[in-house]
């Protein structure tokens, strides 16, 4: 052994007990060698004497690199050498009496490697110099296995790195391809395909891997090779015959299917395709699908084969117009789709993606068509019979998906993937064939409960989630009557107690399907006790697993508010089916295991306030119903607060949790109570709100701090206000007062946000309150708000300037919202005063400046309302002194023209333009507002410096004096874009 072999051993060597310093040398040395001008010898050398396998991957390596980088450069007596020596080692012929090396006995990477020099040098030169490259591979076959083998290799490399179009091809490699093909077609292709079929007849018994290989080569060559050196009487004949030998090896089996199947997906005119598919008589494969092992590879690769067969003959049947054409390709259609709904009933293959795609188009065809055959009929239920069987749980997973343990939640999540193609089927199915499904459904169901204890849970689950689906495709209108067998199918759901029920699988399922057709009940109002039923016993609410009591908790709230007002009669029954949940609610001292999620628990309350809250129940009864459920939850609130006064205001997890569930509950139950009804027609339900307001607010006082409790008693407050109208006013100053107290940023836009709704709904009547609480808003957010910019970087987004950002927008859109409600005054109050230049200098920084452009446009708006409020006419005394020369000076000139005379300042951006014309809306309010002391300012001061024309500052002030808005957009667009032009865009902000 040289030194090259040691250093090629070396540098290979993965063990990682040779020095790191000695790996590294053997590696320079292997590189200094490969560059050598020798290389090429070097390498061929080694491969006629050197057994070693790695140093015979290092030399084929080299070699194919050289060719590669290196062919152009390369001497013709070089070429001619590696061309002669490198095919001598792939024909197995020794290159003088010494040679005892054998690459072709070596293991198949080496000799995949081999195949990929031998196609570097037909790329190069085929068919231009080297034009007897594949009929000296021919003359050399008889060699024995070894080179059959070698050739297969070479035609698969040569698919793999030049022909195949599955994968990226420069334009280069696309030409050669060409010129390779349109040779080999002209000169060898007719001697291959009848090699292919000498090879395949000789070694079928004997040699199986040699047989598979040669069979792959023929599947990847039928894409654009005559196809009638394969398709013909004798080729097809021995494909057929491998499939069906039960003494061969499923890898030549399914090799030979491999090979029908790229015959069957030639791409041909469809006259000829179908002409083509119907000589191949494919009902001779049947038999296989129905008599092999179901999970053999044959058998996946004879489903591929049928379906890719049905999936052709069905364009065929859309792109033929002649009749004869089509009913041909119904014909074919109808023989082969029985085997195909077969092998997706009975078979576990990858092919059940591609089955449901063309089942999918099948079904499309049918969609036109003015009504379907008896053969189209039985198609359907087959389908839907297929669809039915492939969206079944496996019932070893049963357990796990009762548990919903991690197991059972990958199940599910993988099973909700793969069925989303099936119901999208199943949908198409409906359309195309409404009553034939729905039959099946109900079938489905009948069998479903009779179904054997072993199989049970899986196939009502299966045929359930079957109807939930169907749901999606008919309309409110067809729920609503009924049609088809819909009402009986509603029926039927709704009367079969399943024995199953209490899996959590069934028992999800079965309540998403109820609610799915609630507005067949809606109409049909006898079944409302069956639904109530569903929901409020074992099944529903009361459902042993507390997966499906939270699930059927929060759809029974949505029956509710569906059915309503039918509901009344039926008051008493739900209250006593729901008794037992409320009272673990409302007479615990901590939360109940059954409803120990406090959401859980709000969708009963707010169904129970739904119910309870309407008009059509009489004010004796609601009063009782109302004071039998706030009275404990009240007291449940007041025993906390008076234990943490005694105690000490501790807080710990549960007592906190303890009080926000009572807070939620509460929160949930005054939904379903109108302001009209609270504060009109029955003020003693309003009497009780405010009662249990008073003993809320309280939490505020005895835990100041705890922002859990603080955020839902502001969620509280907000309800109220709109539950209890103006006459929450007399419980807004205490609440504000303590809500504001200890707010930190997060808080703080929450109380923004609770400030907001009372403007808006009550405009000036809260103007005192505000007038008490605005300072103390305007200190804190200008406490919090950074003088400075907020940080733009990407390290700059943390959590708290998230917040600081959150808050600010917050703030911009409070002042807004007082601005346009008639409000400014409170601004100018002499608590207020203090934060009034704060504010101005904050809103006149964001209008010119802010990323955000609907932040800068509500700004401008600000602006403008003020200058409405605070000047009342031109030339009158200054309501708030320094206001106009601010505005002026500052504003119009900052704002108005050196913000849009930005380059940022994009006129293509919808928002931006929204923006600009509020700026010029602004200009006009403040030449109708300020008269000649604006026009001075601006255009005699503010032009000039940035380079305006005379003539377009004179354009501006006339459109400005006249009447049409839009005219002066125009105008002082195009001035800006003019200025923009001529000036270096150095006036900027400041």
């Amino acid at each position: 052994m040289d030194d090259l072999d040691k250093a090629i051993l070396i540098s290979f060597d993965e063990s990682g007990s040779l020095d790191s310093g000695l790996k590294s040398q053997a590696v320079a040395f292997c590189q200094q060698i490969k560059e050598s001008p020798s290389i090429c010898s070097i390498c061929i050398e080694r491969l006629c004497f050197n057994k070693l396998v790695k140093v015979q991957f290092w030399c084929l390596q080299c070699l194919h690199d050289a060719l590669r980088v290196r062919y152009s450069s390369m001497s013709l007596e070089e070429k001619s050498f590696i061309r002669k020596s490198v095919f001598s080692v792939a024909c197995y012929m020794s290159l003088d009496d010494n040679n005892s090396s054998r690459v072709l006995k070596g293991p198949a990477f080496i000799r995949n490697k081999l195949a990929q020099v031998v196609v570097s040098l037909i790329y190069f030169e085929y068919p231009s110099i080297w034009a007897s490259v594949f009929i000296d591979f021919l003359r050399n076959l008889s060699r024995g296995p070894v080179v059959v083998d070698m050739f297969c290799r070479v035609l698969n490399a040569m698919d793999d790195e030049l022909i195949s179009m599955d994968y990226h091809r420069t334009l280069e490699e696309v030409a050669v391809a060409g010129r390779i093909k349109d040779a080999m077609r002209e000169q060898c292709i007719p001697q291959i395909v009848r090699v292919w079929y000498d090879i395949i007849s000789i070694y079928k018994n004997s040699d199986p891997d040699i047989c598979s290989s040669v069979l792959d080569c023929a599947r990847r060559y039928v894409t654009w090779i005559d196809i009638g050196l394969i398709a013909n009487d004798a080729f097809i004949q021995l494909l057929f015959e491998l499939m069906h030998s039960n003494g061969l090896s499923d890898q030549v089996r399914s090799a030979a299917a491999g090979c029908v199947l790229a015959v069957v997906s030639k791409r041909m005119d469809p006259k000829s395709k179908l002409n083509l598919l119907q000589s191949l008589q494919i009902r001779r494969v049947f038999v296989l699908v129905a008599t092999e092992d179901i999970d053999s590879d044959l058998v996946s690769k004879v489903a591929s084969l049928l379906t890719g067969y049905a999936t052709e003959v069905l364009e065929c049947f859309k792109q033929l117009n002649s009749e004869d054409g089509k009913g041909v390709s119904v014909e074919l259609l109808n023989e082969v789709l029985p085997s195909v709904f077969y092998v997706m009933q009975s078979c576990e293959v990858d092919a059940t993606f591609s089955i449901v795609q063309f089942l999918s188009g099948y079904i499309g065809t049918m969609k036109n068509l003015s009504s379907l055959t008896e053969a189209q009929l039985l198609h359907v239920g087959q389908m839907l019979e297929v669809i039915r069987l492939q969206i079944r749980f496996d019932p070893v997973y049963r357990n796990n998906l009762d548990l919903w343990d991690k197991v059972g939640k990958e199940e599910e999540d993988r099973m909700v993937e793969f069925r989303k193609d099936l119901f999208v089927l199943l949908r198409s199915v409906g359309r195309v064939a409404p009553d034939v499904t729905q039959i099946f459904i109900r079938n489905s169901l009948a069998g479903a409960v009779a179904s054997s204890e072993e199989r049970n849970v899986e196939e009502v689950e299966a045929v359930l989630s079957l109807f939930y689906a169907l749901g999606e495709s008919i309309s409110d209108e067809m729920i609503r009557k009924g049609s088809g067998l819909l009402g009986e199918l509603v029926s039927m759901l709704l009367s079969t107690r399943f024995p199953c029920h209490s899996h959590r699988l069934v028992g999800l399922v079965y309540l998403d399907t109820i609610t799915r057709y609630l507005k067949f009940v809606q109409e049909n109002t006898q079944y409302i006790p069956l639904v109530l039923g569903a929901f409020l016993d074992e099944r529903g609410v009361h459902h042993p697993n507390g997966n499906v009591g939270c699930r059927a908790s929060y759809l029974f709230m949505r029956v509710v508010k569906l059915l309503k007002a039918k509901l009344v009669p039926f008051i008493e029954t739900i209250l006593q089916s729901l008794q037992d949940k409320v009272a673990q609610f409302t007479s615990m001292s901590s939360a109940s295991e059954e409803l120990s999620s406090s959401e859980d628990a709000s969708h009963i309350f707010e169904a129970i306030g739904l119910l309870i809250g309407m008009e059509e129940v009489p004010l004796e009864k609601q009063s009782e119903y109302l004071s039998a459920l706030l009275t404990p939850l009240c007291q449940r609130v007041e025993v906390a607060l008076f234990n943490a006064r005694v105690q000490n205001p501790e807080e710990s997890p549960a007592k906190i949790a303890n009080i926000l569930q009572m807070i939620m509950a509460i929160n949930a139950l005054s939904k379903g109570f109108s302001q009209r009804l609270v504060t009109a027609s029955r003020p003693g339900i309003g009497a009780m709100f405010k009662q249990t307001l008073d003993v809320l607010l309280q939490i505020l006082v005895v835990f100041p701090k705890t922002d859990p409790l603080r955020s839902k008693v502001m969620s509280f407050v907000h309800r109220m206000v709109d539950t209890l109208g103006a006459s929450v006013f007399p419980y807004l100053p205490k609440a504000l007062e303590q809500l504001l107290a200890e707010s930190e940023s997060k808080e703080l836009l929450s109380f923004l946000l609770l400030l907001n709704q009372l403007i808006s709904k009550f405009h000036n009547a809260v103007a005192d309150i505000l007038d008490e609480v605005y300072p103390a808003i305007a200190g804190r957010v200008f406490s919090i708000l950074p003088r400075d910019p907020l940080p733009l970087q990407p390290g700059g987004n943390t959590e708290e300037i998230r917040e600081i950002q959150e808050l600010q927008r917050t703030f911009y859109t409070f002042l807004h919202v007082l601005a346009t409600h008639d409000l400014s005054s409170i601004f100018l109050s002499p608590k207020s005063r203090v934060y009034l230049d704060p504010m101005m200098q904050l809103l006149l920084y964001t209008c010119c400046s802010h990323k955000d452009i609907p932040v800068r446009k509500a700004c401008v708006q600000i602006f403008i309302r003020l200058i409405k409020d605070w000047s009342a006419r031109p030339y009158s005394e200054e309501k708030v002194p320094g206001f106009q020369n601010f505005v002026i000076e500052a504003f119009a000139t900052n704002c108005c023209l050196y913000s849009v005379l930005d380059k940022s300042f994009e006129f293509h951006d919808a928002n931006t333009l929204i923006l600009f014309g509020e700026i010029v809306l602004a200009q006009k309010i403040m030449y109708e507002k300020f008269g000649n002391d604006f026009l001075v300012h601006f255009v005699l001061k503010g032009f000039p410096t940035a380079h305006c024309p005379q003539h377009l500052a004179q354009q501006y002030c006339l459109q400005l004096q006249g009447n049409d808005i839009n005219a002066l957009k125009t105008c002082y667009q195009t001035l800006i874009e003019n200025i923009r032009v001529q000036q270096n865009g150095s006036l900027v902000f400041r």
